[in-house]
């Protein structure tokens, strides 16, 4: 098997596809997955020809979220916090069309990749969710994307329940954009993007994104600082001690 946490593939001339290859730990993203992914991803956009960027997940999970193992390390936490800041980032303001192929499950950190995209596609079965609150932390980076494409209210369900929720209800929300064969809902958006003009669509993107009130990348750099904070705390602590020891935390403690 390749080892490479990130493996490439040139589908056609124009659709490139990023595969996150960790298979054996659910696609969980380590420090080196993201440098891997988004290192990867300037060299697709560099290339000139690439119009679509796919990412999708290796084995039966899309992705379950950030390392856990270097969540919990005081200095490898903070590293993964901002790589992640800077894959969010790589992917929302990416000029070409991003797709993500989601399959059983696309959680916290994963579910964030998969909203900074332009369309999502999911099976039937997969579940989305972003279960921060419950482990003592603050779901603050992905807060950042998900206030630019979902309405309030539903932003503050899943934020606030930390439960993970069913495809048709994320289709509902707009999380996805499609659920079905995942295949053939991507071909299909694939088919109707690539009609459009490469410099339009580019000018599209760049204009929607000026069209919010203030810049994803200022938005991120408060988040970010906002999460480092809540990771500190007390809360945080028993969060990530009850996830690892399979219990239910407790939250009598004052923060």
């Amino acid at each position: 098997m390749n080892q490479d946490p990130v493996i490439v593939r040139q589908q056609t001339d124009e659709i490139a596809v990023c595969i996150l290859n960790r298979p054996e730990k659910r696609n969980a993203l380590s420090i080196l997955l993201m440098q891997q992914l988004c290192r990867n991803i300037e060299r697709i956009l560099n290339d000139g020809k690439t119009r679509v960027l796919v990412l999708r997940g290796e084995g039966s999970v899309f992705c379950s979220g950030l390392d856990i193992a270097e969540v919990l390390d005081p200095i490898l936490g903070v590293e993964s916090a901002a790589m992640m800041r800077r894959c969010l980032l790589t992917l929302y303001q990416a000029p070409v069309v991003t797709l993500a192929m989601v399959q059983g499950a696309a959680i916290g950190g994963g579910a964030g990749l998969a909203a900074s995209c332009d369309f999502v596609v999911a099976d039937n079965d997969s579940v989305i969710g972003f279960p921060e609150v419950r482990r003592g932390l603050v779901p603050a980076q992905v807060m950042g994307v998900l206030v630019r494409k979902l309405n309030r209210a539903d932003v503050r369900e899943i934020l606030l329940s930390g439960e993970s929720i069913s495809a048709g209800r994320a289709l509902q929300m707009g999380l996805f954009n499609r659920i079905g064969d995942v295949e053939a809902e991507a071909n299909s958006i694939l088919s109707q993007v690539l009609r459009g003009a490469p410099g339009a669509i580019s000018s599209t993107k760049r204009l929607l994104d000026l069209l919010d009130s203030r810049r994803l990348q200022d938005d991120l750099e408060e988040c970010m600082r906002w999460y480092l904070q809540a990771r500190e705390a007390r809360e945080a602590q028993e969060g990530n001690s009850a996830f690892l020891q399979k219990r239910e935390p407790s939250w009598h403690s004052k923060p």
